[in-house]
Order: C-alpha cells, then sequence, then structure tokens
C-alpha cells in the first residue's frame, strides 16, 4: 500500500482504509485544498475514492459507525446514478471532513471516457488531482492510464466551443468554462477563472502535451504558434454535444436529491459553501432548518439568481423571513 500527501488528507485516507480495506483501490485529491483555491477552515477534502464493490464498502463503513444509511440503499443509489457523495469525519466535527465521491474501478473508468454517461467525473478529473492512496503496483498505472484517457476526451467534447486557432492555455481556459457551465452551481460568475488560475502552470504543460500528442496523431494541426482541428466539428456534431452537455446536467441536477440521503449533515456544509463561494449570508428559519427539501427552494434560487460576478464579492444576507417564521 502506498500513501502519498500530506495531513490531514492523509490522516482522513489512512483512516478510509483502516475501516474499508482493500475494496479501497485508489484515493485521490482534487479541489480547493489542493489547488489552495481559497480553502478555510470549514472547507471539505475532496476525495475520489475508488472500491472494489459497493455493497461490501457500505457494509465496512456502516458497521464501523462512519455511515449511519443502509448499505443496501447506499449501494443502490450508487448503482443508479454513480458516485455517491458521502461525508466522512472519523474525528467527528471538530476534526477535518472529507467530502468523498465514492466510485466503483469499472464506475472510474467508463465516466472517464468517451462511454461516459454525464459530464460530472469528467469535469473535476479533468483538473490537477493528487494521488493520495494506492493499494498495489497495478493501481498506480491503471489510475494514471484512466485519467490520460479522460484527458484525450476533452478534444472531442471541447470541439464546439472552442475558439480556432487555440493553444493549450486557450483550450485549457475553456475547458474549466465549459464544465462550470455543465452544472448549475452556486458559485459567483469568476469562480472558473479562479480555478483555472490556481493551476495554470498544470494545465499549461498538461495540454500543451496533449496537444502535440494529437498534432503527431492528425486530430489537430499547426496554426503558427497554435493549432487548429484538422477535422471541424459539423452541425451533427455539435447537436450531439449540446444534447449530451444538456442531459448531462439534467442528471447533475438529479444527484442533489440523492446527495441528501447520502450526505449526513448535508445541509451546514451547504450553507457554508454558499456564504464561502458567494460572500452572502444565509439565514435560516428553524422551520426551514426542519424541513430544508419543503422550504429551501426560494433561498435556491435567490441564491442562484443574486450570486456575485466576482469570487469574494460583497453579497447580500439571503434570509427567508423574521424570528416569528420560526
Amino acid at each position: 500500500m502506498t500513501y502519498l500527501g500530506g495531513e490531514p488528507a492523509q490522516g482522513l485516507t489512512r483512516s478510509l482504509v483502516d475501516v474499508a480495506g482493500t475494496q479501497i483501490r485508489a484515493v485521490l485529491l482534487y479541489g480547493s485544498h489542493l489547488l489552495g483555491a481559497a480553502p478555510d477552515r470549514y472547507s471539505a477534502y475532496d476525495l475520489v475514492v475508488v472500491v472494489e464493490e459497493y455493497l461490501e464498502t457500505y457494509r465496512r463503513l456502516c458497521s464501523s459507525g462512519l455511515t449511519h444509511r443502509p448499505p443496501r440503499l447506499m449501494a443502490g443509489l450508487a448503482w443508479l446514478l454513480p458516485p455517491n457523495v458521502i461525508a466522512f469525519a472519523p474525528d467527528g466535527p471538530d476534526g477535518a471532513i472529507a467530502k468523498c465521491l465514492l466510485i466503483s474501478s469499472r464506475d472510474f473508468e467508463r465516466e472517464l471516457s468517451a462511454r461516459s454517461r454525464d459530464h460530472f467525473m469528467i469535469s473535476r478529473m479533468m483538473q490537477e488531482v493528487g494521488v493520495l492512496f494506492v493499494r498495489d503496483s497495478d493501481a498506480e498505472p491503471w489510475v494514471d492510464e484512466r485519467l490520460e484517457a479522460g484527458r484525450r476526451t476533452v478534444l472531442d467534447w471541447a470541439a464546439p466551443y472552442v475558439t480556432s486557432p487555440f493553444g493549450a492555455e486557450s483550450l485549457a481556459r475553456e475547458m474549466i468554462a465549459i464544465c462550470y457551465r455543465s452544472e448549475i452551481r452556486p458559485e459567483s460568475g469568476s469562480r472558473a477563472s479562479s480555478v483555472f488560475e490556481a493551476q495554470r502552470p498544470y494545465l499549461v504543460e498538461t495540454y500543451g502535451k496533449l496537444l502535440e500528442e494529437a498534432c503527431n496523431e492528425g486530430r489537430v494541426v499547426r496554426d503558427g504558434a497554435a493549432y487548429r482541428y484538422a477535422h471541424p466539428p459539423g452541425g451533427t456534431a455539435r447537436l450531439r454535444r449540446w444534447a449530451y452537455f444538456n442531459f448531462s446536467k439534467l442528471r447533475v441536477t438529479a444527484r442533489w436529491c440523492k446527495h441528501v440521503l447520502t450526505f449526513e449533515n448535508w445541509l451546514p456544509y451547504v450553507v457554508r459553501k454558499v456564504e464561502r463561494r458567494t460572500g452572502m449570508r444565509v439565514e435560516l428559519t428553524k422551520m426551514q432548518s426542519r424541513f430544508p427539501l419543503v422550504l429551501l427552494w426560494p433561498h435556491m434560487f435567490r441564491v442562484l439568481r443574486n450570486r456575485p460576478a466576482d469570487e469574494g464579492a460583497d453579497g447580500q444576507v439571503i434570509s427567508s423571513g423574521s424570528e416569528g417564521d420560526a
């Protein structure tokens, strides 16, 4: 077994492996803690946990008291719409928390390929990723190959949206913007740009190599210091990508309903995330905290409508009534 990365992400990873054992094939870190993109003490560590079998993994987590949902329910939800998102906080509410995307090896491989059923995993794994754990000597090259295969799909799904000629920087910048547009998200309008800037050197180097390889394969051709598609996408390809991204947005949005079942104590986490990423302060009444799935829809629409254009900009207080409504 190989552990990489620093504490506390490594500590969370060890705790996961101690509980789930050989069911875990690999643990990957992505997001704000990896990139240094404005995490705070409430920010969860974003982990992708690649497992062998859903049911056995959830049985082990449940028997250890680290999740309280029925294993068969969790496995069924994962099979229906992978991945599940779970909260993992082995040291309690005062310790580090991980937001784990728990996905099987088979689903991980499919969702980072041209056979992906939506853009959820691709959006996250096309950026900089850190490997925290691999189970054995076979797992590390397997993870690298899956991530490389996912990156190679970028030229296909970004083709209708990238202005020619393009270089590694413009391709990567547009790639991040496409990924953010493919979901309904609470972040400010500038979040995609902030995420790109936080990992600019990695993205430029990685996608520069990809473009060189694509040029050697004849997928793109040089245009001075930049590139053009050898076969620009036609109307059918554009329509296919439009359908794919709209269907993907529906699937990603449908996951919200699943997350409230799989992610324990999801409401405080969502409130803190909205406040951190938009600058808005969210005030909930007692009734809204008690019945969030029924009463929080107006809040959600207000956040999406009023989120600031720039990250970190001061937002308004989002409140739904006086104390009398509580």
